[in-house]
């Protein structure tokens, strides 16, 4: 909030649990009382919005004082929400499992929506397969003459409810990347294994035309969460909560995730990307679809995030 100036908010200060903490700086507002205070302060500052962010809420939550405000006219968030609207993604940590529950989203588009969304996939993918086939055929002349190996790369990845399927793309590294490490993520910055031209490709993304294959095989979207590699997935569900929440969606040639971060190659970083996912899935539309869609777009011209 602090950084984003023109949305207009105006951090009043924080209540801290205990008398101890009144006084203390967090960035810039300081703790200016206590929980207990919350009602008198609320009325003497002129605050039109309270965040509950408390780790541990049993015994402590001030529901009465909350109440008296919420009545009055002051708007009570929880912190989770007020992050997911202020973001653009869901905040991970010390998240709820009841707050997935309760928490409005997360709906699934009616059978028909679903049936009509995939017949004008599969119509669209068709059609820029059709349009693209001869800069396809030249791509992969010019991967064979670049380097040894096949032009089109398969990858085994994990899409929708956990199911494998071959992903599709022009290569982009030697033939034999890892042959001698297996499964790794890219290097942060210039990835040795990366051929000439295929550090090209990826800076314009040209290496993700092949996946309209797997739009019309029904296994990806053009919208959806990336699917990851199975090697990588039973790394993550170990120590990312709520990794494969991610799996209830059809995995995209593009994402939320994609336009806002980014490539990732770190846990952390596929951390922070489910954080635009869940984001994503909670509030799947058409519109969100279509300017993730034209953000893509963007991303290809400028070049950012490629690895």
């Amino acid at each position: 909030m602090l950084s984003r100036a023109p949305l207009g908010y105006n951090i009043v200060g924080f209540l801290g649990e205990h008398a101890a903490e009144v006084g203390r700086s967090i960035g810039s507002p300081s703790v200016i009382g206590t929980i207990d205070d919350l009602f008198w302060i609320v009325g003497s500052r002129g605050v039109t919005r309270i965040v509950v962010a408390l780790e541990d809420r049993r015994g402590r939550l001030p529901i009465e004082d909350l109440l008296r405000c919420r009545v009055s006219g002051v708007q009570v968030e929880d912190a989770p929400s007020f992050y997911e609207k202020l973001t653009g993604k869901i905040l991970l940590s010390d998240l709820r499992p009841s707050w997935l529950v309760f928490s409005p989203g997360f709906s699934r588009p009616r059978r028909l929506m679903r049936a009509s969304k995939r017949v004008f996939e599969f119509v669209l993918a068709l059609g820029l397969l059709a349009v693209t086939a001869p800069l396809l055929a030249l791509l992969a002349l010019a991967i064979r003459l670049d380097s040894r190996g096949a032009a089109l790369y398969r990858q085994t990845r994990v899409g929708e409810r956990g199911r494998t399927f071959n992903l599709y793309k022009l290569r982009t590294m030697r033939q034999d990347a890892e042959a001698g490490t297996g499964p790794v993520w890219a290097a942060p910055q210039r990835d040795a294994r990366v051929t000439r031209l295929g550090r090209v490709l990826r800076t314009l993304r040209l290496d993700e035309l092949p996946q309209l294959l797997n739009v019309l095989r029904g296994e990806m979207s053009f919208v959806g969460p990336r699917p990851e590699r199975p090697h990588f997935v039973e790394q993550l569900r170990k120590v990312i909560p709520y990794y494969d929440e991610r799996h209830s969606a059809r995995p995209g040639i593009t994402g939320w995730a994609q336009v806002k971060f980014g490539y990732g190659s770190t846990i952390e970083d596929s951390e922070r990307k489910l954080q635009f996912d869940l984001y994503y899935i909670k509030n799947m539309s058409l519109l969100l679809d279509l300017a993730i869609l034209v953000d893509t777009l963007k991303v290809m011209v400028v070049g950012r995030g490629a690895r």
